[in-house]
């Protein structure tokens, strides 16, 4: 192998420059030419191409975001277009290509490893830690760090006016943000996908508290739970317990920023793995690290396999939040 290619795809997670940087740096150590695509997918279809040395990812590992860009290409989803995307790499007689992405964009790198000779490898950059393969995947601890500092903020406000307050965090199949936050940040009660929650049983819970002398409460959301938007979950409490609500979206506050120490060492070593990974015969996996280690997992079981929250957490929450 004589040349890589290296891209973004999907949803950005801070943490994805540091990944480019890392296997920029890698592939070069190893006597490799780096092609970078811009644009995800898209560009690659595009054929936006730019060679890359050392000094093209200079003063980026504490940037957010991606110097790549990225993108989410429907044409992806065809093979007429994939065959695009594979003789726009053969053009530039790229033999390997690093995907920094979701499952999503694994999907497409798997069927075009079986459509072609090329190697494709995968390093999971994903705010929401659902990707099957890894303990975390790069941009999760710096999203769960911004919307700490959002709640704790918002906690101040809560308890000088004894109010509610319902924050919606990012999350529309995965908990894993809402869970981590609302501990780390005290949250009275956390509503997941993964978990079905009455409403009623919320409200009863929140009586409770008043009878015990608490006057406010933050209650964590994430976007994609079971029980209702979260707009309306607010405001069914509101009208039951005739009491003070806010909502607080905290969006794509999440997605940016610098990425965390966390985030920059795991970027870090999952980029030299996935290089190495290609040198070494890996195709057709992505990267992740498991309790300290270093593993690679078949694409398929990327987004086969159900990575499951540690559900002790919402059984802390009450014991925590009395």
């Amino acid at each position: 192998m004589k040349k890589i290619g290296v891209l973004t795809s999907g949803g950005d997670a801070p943490g994805m420059n540091a990944a480019i940087r890392s296997v920029v740096r890698t592939a070069i150590f190893h006597g490799l030419e780096v092609i970078g695509i811009r644009r995800g997918y898209s560009g690659l279809i595009a054929g936006e191409f730019q060679k890359f040395n050392q000094r093209s990812v200079a003063n980026i590992i504490q940037k957010g975001g991606t110097i790549l860009e990225t993108s989410r290409s429907n044409e992806m989803l065809e093979v007429k277009g994939r065959r695009k995307a594979i003789d726009a790499l053969l053009s530039q007689e790229i033999e390997g290509c690093v995907i920094i992405g979701g499952g999503g964009s694994f999907h497409a790198a798997q069927d075009m490893g079986e459509e072609s000779d090329i190697a494709f490898i995968g390093v999971p950059g994903s705010i929401d830690n659902d990707i099957w393969g890894t303990d975390y995947s790069i941009g999760f601890n710096t999203a769960v760090n911004t919307a700490l500092d959002a709640i704790d903020r918002i906690r101040d406000t809560a308890s000088a006016f004894e109010r509610i307050f319902f924050v919606e965090v990012m999350g529309r199949k995965s908990g894993f943000i809402a869970l981590t936050v609302g501990l780390a940040g005290g949250a009275e009660h956390i509503i997941v996908p993964e978990i079905d929650m009455d409403i009623e049983d919320l409200c009863q819970s929140l009586r409770e508290s008043f009878k015990r002398g608490k006057r406010s409460s933050i209650i964590v959301v994430a976007e994609g739970n079971t029980v209702d938007d979260t707009i309306n979950i607010e405001k069914y409490v509101q009208m039951r317990l005739k009491v003070e609500t806010r909502l607080c979206t905290l969006g794509h506050i999440q997605r940016g920023g610098s990425p965390t120490a966390a985030d920059r060492i795991l970027a870090s070593c999952l980029g030299i793995a996935a290089v190495e990974g290609l040198l070494n015969g890996k195709k057709g996996h992505a990267v992740g690290e498991v309790k300290g280690e270093i593993v690679y997992t078949p694409f398929r079981d990327t987004w086969e396999k159900k990575k499951t929250i540690d559900e002790r957490y919402l059984k802390y929450i009450p014991v925590l939040s009395q």
